[in-house]
């Protein structure tokens, strides 16, 4: 059944405007029911070793199709993906989670936190600081390298400040994102198979997510503020 999600959204991408979404406003519901579901059983797989999950319904890990254009260039009201955040303080948390991301030649799985900003990111470079041997641990073990390659994200130009360029976890501290992803080929979306192949990787990230929650649970906590 997930073989519609691709037709549905390429046919969006080339008709991206209020006339087609209302002409085919039935396909689309289709399309996101069925989305509904697999998001429900990816989410009951995660819940397995992501217990702060529990309680979580499908629909509070999707993301609405229409786009924010107040103050985008781009006009086009629809996004031309389907997409689903697994996150324990839920879509709007400081804290990482898990990302799906389904699109036409574009899906893949990804998990960490994206740009995080003020206290979130100078709490998780103190304890790149204090634990960065640990985060180089994670990020070394042969599966994750294998399936990811390490972590993604812009980075600073210069050394952050009060850290030295010579910090033994300068590479690390510079990030400015801390996020891994594995792309998923079309077929997988087509067979259902990416739900597997997602979950897999999501498992994997789990020490990752792990070394993130600790320094963003410092924050929210008040631990740790210097």
């Amino acid at each position: 059944m997930s073989q519609s999600y691709l037709p549905f959204l390429k046919a969006l991408s080339e008709n991206n405007h209020k006339e087609w979404m209302d002409a085919n406003r039935a396909w689309y519901l289709e399309v996101r029911g069925m989305f509904l579901e697999d998001v429900g059983e990816m989410l009951k797989a995660i819940t397995e070793w992501e217990p702060g999950l529990t309680g979580f319904q499908p629909k509070d890990c999707i993301f609405r199709q229409n786009r924010d254009i107040r103050f985008s260039a781009n006009k086009q009201p629809y996004k031309t993906n389907f997409a689903a955040y697994f996150a324990v303080g839920g879509k709007k948390s400081d804290g990482p989670g898990y990302y799906l991301h389904v699109q036409p030649n574009g899906t893949f799985a990804a998990g960490g936190i994206w740009m995080p900003q003020g206290d979130v990111i100078k709490k998780i470079r103190q304890e790149i600081d204090y634990s960065g041997g640990q985060l180089q641990e994670i990020i070394q073990n042969p599966a994750f390298q294998k399936k990811f390659g390490g972590i993604e994200g812009e980075k600073l130009k210069t050394s952050p400040k009060g850290y030295d360029s010579d910090h033994q976890y300068i590479d690390l501290l510079r990030f400015k994102s801390f996020i891994a992803s594995s792309p998923i080929p079309d077929k997988d979306i087509a067979s259902g198979a990416f739900k597997k192949t997602a979950v897999e990787s999501f498992r994997l990230m789990k020490p990752l997510q792990d070394f993130l929650t600790k320094a963003v649970e410092d924050v929210e906590s008040g631990e740790g503020i210097l």
